[in-house]
Order: structure tokens, then C-alpha cells, then sequence
């Protein structure tokens, strides 16, 4: 089990924890919450070895292998599957075991070796890695592509799903559904509950804390508080301590002023000199009780459109996509035939990579049309939330020059003094309102934005994933802001709960189209499911029919048929052409047959082999036998599987 006994944890000159406690069990799956700067990465931080305690005791069985996300963004052109297999670290262990068996020609070692690779699963490792790229959202094409041609957030995806492969008995995930769609996110909740091992996980999506986790940490004020259940019963049993608190608070104000008032009244009189004196020092022995301090509630409203066009946007036969500088259009979405009228709250789906993003960027004019038309309702006024936030922020600019910039299109007449109170309404104040924007969290930067679209009284809000950075807090906040407002929404999130709180129509982007989705949220993860659950098999079936490819032998090449001009000789040819096909093939498709057969069984016998080295009689001369054969049976196989690639490839190639 994990244990923290009154801890002591700095960070610099934060206190963390200040002599904390809590004990985690083995196999719990644990919600760790607080407000942003609580100090929840240096919890990890100390699990992981990177923090000691300044005091107290910290005790983690030693024997445990840990997993986390690395935060750093890899830079290699390795294939992203190898990327993937090296956090499996005893695959890796166990690989540079047998490499230095074979080095040394130690028999018994080399048999050693295959054993435990097979008890680590490392013949079936690779297509392991494979289903977990393809679940988080990687097409069949991308498996092998190098890791530095994808961009930041598939790199991202990438550390999580080596994370997922390392055989942990402690995972630590740090907000691990920041870079994932809904259709990724399914499916890694899915993963989580078939999770053995002791896991930690900070999140600020309600409904994926309250899928996959049975205790919540709440880290508050440096000290840990555990709860018996997930996100939602962690809400009311804290509801209710906090009431209990307040409640034994306000009795003991009670009871402290009546003990004042009698010393206030007695203490001067002789008579009463020594009631008023126990008095006293009842006053001093009493626990003095904290009054309920809760951090302040963030909330905010948009401002009141002027106008609703009826309808806002029309679209007709329009195509989405990208105009490349010096290439063709790439068309992403086409024929989309929809209408957006005022006061719609429409959910927009689709998995991965199917443009939900680009139909966005397309209404909120970033990106023109290919084909078709976008018609404008008169008096339309658009809030665009972008997915990257800084793609509509100026990283050297402060967020009052923000603002200045906006009120100089928006409202010339606003002051500095308006602008400074407006942003103090989104917690930007003091000096933070000149702090350049690259320098700013994820969530200050989130803010700003929502900021900027408030100030602007949009009537058609187009938001593209805004939850992204944003604490439970402002999450919640932007959940009742949208509710309240007036105007149209149209939402792409991976946040359920906003999605069930804001959306009551989706929209599906799939198959190159937009159509109505018949049916709630609760509908499309079933769908998701069913489609990965495809995916994988598909992909899997055809892994098992194809080796691993080599180079290919030179395979016969018919010359074409010579041009005829009567039909009957046309024929003729032709089935001439088929016989001598025909016959050169035939030699290959023996020997194919003949290849087939070997693979098969000299895989029969490399599995006996494996399978005996678990035999506790086996003698070392004997172990180190069967070590050597194994190997020879592995280099025969590398042959035979090379040979089979090879006359495949010919035989194709014959009939082409």
C-alpha cells in the first residue's frame, strides 16, 4: 500500500503538504482533485522519486513498477509502434537479456532469455502496442510513421498510449484527456476500468472521474482528505462535512461570546472573581475551530445579443477543407445541407479526424468554403473559441492590450478603467493585466478568451473544444454562462457533462458529411465502441495474414499481349498468355505451400521448447540446449517467413 504519515512537502518556498496523512490501497483507483496550484503534480512528484518529504513518513512498496505520462514532447523520427513497445519495460529488459545472452553464446542463458520473453508476452507485444495507437485514435496508415511527423497533441497521445503499455502495478495519469477526442476518450475510460493495478489520476472531467474511479484525494489547504466514492459522492460528502463544519463553528462562536460576556460582567467583582477566572481558562483550553473557507466562485454571464437572425447561418451544398499553397483542394466534408436558428444548442460528434474541427473554422470564417454556400443571417455576430487558443492570441501582448485592440473595433468609448474591472471579472488583476500571454497557464489563456467573446455580445457562439485547460470551477461556470444565453451554441467537446448540460440536438461529422444524430450522448459511446471495437479486429485479422515485409525477390514479368485487331485472336492471345502465367507459377505456389507447411511446424516446436523451459526438473545442460535450438528455430522462421513474403509478392505480381 501507499502511505503518507504526517508529510511535510515543499515546493521552493510553497508548502505543499503540511503533515498530511492518507493510506491508499492496492488496486484502488483514485480521483486526486483541488483547485489549480493546489499542489497536485507535486503529490506525483513525490510518488515518482522527482520530491522528498521534508518530514514525515512516505512508504510505497519497492518492488512496485510505476507508469506515467512523460510531459516532455519527443523528439525522434523512430516509428511511433517502437515508441510505443520501448514503455514496456520488461519487453525491454527481457529483449536486452536474450541480446547478451546471444552475444555470449550462453546457452542457458539464451533459453533463460526466451522464457521470460514469453512469459512477458513479447510474441504478441507489437500488435498490443497496435490496438492501443488505433484506440487512442491513430488510423492503420500513421502506426509506423516516424514520431516527429505527427504534430504536439498526437505526440502527446503517443506518450500515453507507452505509459498504457508498461505492465504497472501504480499509474499515475496527469490530466490524460487534454488532448483526446470524445471517440479517444471512450474508449481509454473503457481501458481504465479493465486496469489491475493501483492508479492515480488528476482530471478535471467530472463524468471520466466518475467512471473510472472509486475514492477521491481531496488536496486542500496541504492537507489530503480521502473520500469512500467517485467525483459526484466526493461533491455531496464534502457538502455535507462543510455544512457540519460551519454548523459546529457557529455553535462554538455562540458558546465563546457567553463565556466572554460572563468574564466581561464578572471579572471585576470579588464575589464572582473565581467563576470568572474558570471561565478563562476554559476560553483558553477550548480547540479553536477554523470557519469554513471555500475558495471564491468563479462565474460569468454573456451580455445580451442585439439581434437574432432567423436563421442565423444556411448552408447549401457546401464542401469543407483546405486550399494547399502550391497543391490541390483536399475536401473534407461535402454536400452539407443545414440551417441554424436562433436559441439551437447543437452538440457537434464525430470520431477523430473526421472535420469536426475544420466545419467550425469554416462558419466562423477562418476558413473559406471550397464549394457551396454559407449564407449570413442580417445582424450576425459571431463567438469563436478556437481549439488552440493561441491561434487567436498575440503571445508578447498583455491581456489589457487585448482588450484594448477588441474595444477599439467593438466599443471605442470603453476606458481603460472598464476594461482593467471587465477583466477582474475573468481574474485578471493587478499586474497580471500586462503579463504577456505566452507566459500565461492554459487556463488563464482559456479565460482571456472567453473574456474577449463576452465582451463582443456574440449572438452565435462556435466553440471547439473550450474545457481544454479549464478547472472544475470555470467549467462549471461556463456550463450555467451558456445555459443562460440567449443566442445560438454550436459545441465540439470531449466534456460530456457540458455537452449533457448544453446540448439538447447533435450533429454527426462522418463518412465525409454532417447529419442528424438520432439519438443522446449515452447512444453515440455505444457507437464509438462498436466502431473501435471493428477497427481493431479488422486490423488484426490483417496483421495475422501478413509477416513482417522484407525486401522482394525479382519476380517474372510477363510482356503484354500485342494489339489484335480481330477479337477471336485477341482471345487467342490472351489465353495463351494465361497458360504460360499459369506455368510459370506454378513451381512458386509449390514452394510456397512447402514454406507454409515449415513455418508451422517449426513454430510448433519453438512453443514445446518454451513452454518445457518451465519444467523445475529441466537440467542446466538440458536448458541450455533447448536454448540453442530455440534460437535456431527463431533465425529458421526469420528465413522462412522472408521466403514466404517473397514468393507471395512473385505470385502477385504473375497475376497483375
Amino acid at each position: 500500500m501507499i502511505r503518507l504519515q504526517e508529510v511535510v512537502l515543499r515546493r521552493g518556498t510553497k508548502v505543499v503538504l503540511d503533515r498530511a496523512s492518507v493510506t491508499l490501497n492496492p488496486g484502488e483507483k483514485v480521483g486526486l482533485v483541488g483547485r489549480n496550484g493546489a499542489g497536485k503534480s507535486s503529490l506525483f512528484a513525490l510518488l515518482t522519486g522527482k520530491l522528498h518529504a521534508d518530514a514525515g513518513d512516505f512508504t510505497m512498496p519497492p518492488r512496485w513498477r510505476l507508469a506515467e505520462v512523460a510531459q516532455n514532447m519527443p523528439e525522434t523520427a523512430q516509428p511511433a509502434t517502437d515508441f510505443v513497445l520501448e514503455g514496456d519495460t520488461r519487453l525491454m529488459e527481457a529483449q536486452a537479456a536474450l541480446a547478451a545472452a546471444e552475444a555470449a553464446d550462453d546457452g542457458h542463458a539464451i533459453g533463460e532469455a526466451h522464457a521470460v520473453l514469453a512469459e512477458v508476452g513479447a510474441f504478441d507485444a507489437r500488435p498490443r502496442a497496435q490496438a492501443l495507437m488505433l484506440g487512442l485514435g491513430f488510423k492503420s496508415a500513421q502506426l509506423d510513421a516516424p514520431v516527429n511527423s505527427f504534430s504536439g497533441g498526437w505526440r502527446m497521445r503517443l506518450q500515453l498510449a507507452r505509459a498504457l503499455m508498461c505492465p504497472s502495478d501504480l499509474l499515475l495519469l496527469d490530466e490524460p484527456t487534454n488532448h483526446l477526442d470524445l471517440d479517444a476518450l471512450v474508449w481509454l475510460e473503457a481501458w481504465l476500468q479493465r486496469y489491475d493495478g493501483t492508479m492515480l489520476v488528476i482530471s478535471h472531467d467530472r463524468e471520466f472521474l466518475d467512471a473510472i474511479t472509486k475514492v477521491t484525494l481531496h488536496l486542500d489547504e496541504a492537507q489530503l482528505m480521502r473520500y469512500g466514492g467517485n467525483y459526484t459522492a466526493f461533491e455531496a460528502m464534502r457538502a455535507e462535512r462543510l455544512t457540519q463544519q460551519a454548523a459546529a463553528f457557529a455553535r462554538q462562536q455562540d458558546k465563546v461570546a457567553q463565556l466572554q460576556r460572563f468574564i466581561d460582567r464578572f471579572k471585576a467583582k470579588a464575589s464572582k472573581a473565581k467563576q470568572a477566572q474558570s471561565r478563562v481558562k476554559a476560553l483558553e483550553r477550548m480547540e479553536k475551530l477554523a470557519p469554513v473557507l471555500t475558495s471564491a466562485d468563479f462565474s460569468f454571464e454573456f451580455r445580451e445579443p442585439e439581434s437574432l437572425p432567423n436563421p442565423m447561418l444556411a448552408m447549401r451544398d457546401m464542401s469543407c477543407g483546405y486550399r494547399q499553397l502550391d497543391g490541390p483542394e483536399i475536401t473534407i466534408l461535402r454536400g452539407i445541407n443545414k440551417s441554424v436558428m436562433p436559441g439551437q444548442r447543437i452538440g457537434i460528434l464525430g470520431a477523430n479526424g473526421q472535420g469536426k474541427s475544420t466545419l467550425v473554422k469554416t462558419l466562423a470564417r477562418t476558413m473559406p468554403a471550397l464549394a457551396g454556400s454559407v449564407t449570413e443571417g442580417k445582424g450576425l455576430a459571431i463567438g469563436y473559441f478556437a481549439q488552440q487558443e493561441m491561434d487567436l492570441l498575440t503571445p508578447d501582448s498583455g491581456p489589457m492590450e487585448h482588450m484594448v485592440r477588441l474595444a477599439r473595433q467593438v466599443s471605442p468609448q470603453a476606458r481603460e478603467q472598464e476594461l482593467r474591472n471587465f477583466l477582474g471579472q475573468f481574474r485578471f488583476s493587478g499586474d497580471m493585466v500586462h503579463q504577456s500571454v505566452g507566459s500565461l497557464s492554459g487556463g488563464e489563456k482559456a479565460r482571456l478568451v472567453l473574456a474577449m467573446i463576452v465582451w463582443q455580445k456574440p449572438n452565435l457562439l462556435l466553440l471547439d473544444e473550450p474545457t481544454n485547460h479549464l478547472d472544475l470551477t470555470t467549467r462549471e461556470a461556463l456550463s450555467m454562462a451558456l445555459n443562460e444565453f440567449e443566442g445560438t451554441v454550436m459545441l465540439v467537446s470531449h466534456d460530456r457533462a457540458l455537452l449533457r448540460e448544453v446540448c439538447d440536438e447533435f450533429w454527426l461529422v462522418s463518412g465525409g458529411g454532417v447529419r442528424d444524430f438520432d439519438g443522446d450522448l449515452d447512444d453515440y459511446q455505444r457507437w464509438l465502441l462498436e466502431q473501435a471495437k471493428e477497427q481493431a479486429r479488422t486490423y488484426a485479422q490483417a496483421q495475422r495474414s501478413m509477416p513482417e515485409p522484407v525486401a522482394p525477390v525479382a519476380a517474372p514479368v510477363a510482356a503484354p499481349a500485342p494489339a489484335a485487331p480481330q477479337r477471336r485472336e485477341d482471345r487467342k492471345a490472351s489465353a495463351q498468355q494465361r497458360q504460360q502465367l499459369a506455368a510459370q507459377a506454378k513451381p512458386l505456389k509449390a514452394e510456397l505451400a512447402q514454406v507454409e507447411t515449415r513455418i508451422a511446424a517449426a513454430t510448433r516446436e519453438r512453443d514445446t521448447l518454451v513452454e518445457g523451459l518451465a519444467d523445475p526438473g529441466l537440467t542446466p545442460a538440458h536448458r541450455a540446449e533447448r536454448g540453442k535450438r530455440m534460437k535456431a528455430l527463431e533465425d529458421e522462421i526469420a528465413q522462412l517467413e522472408a521466403r514466404w513474403l517473397e514468393l507471395g509478392e512473385a505470385i502477385d505480381a504473375i497475376g497483375a
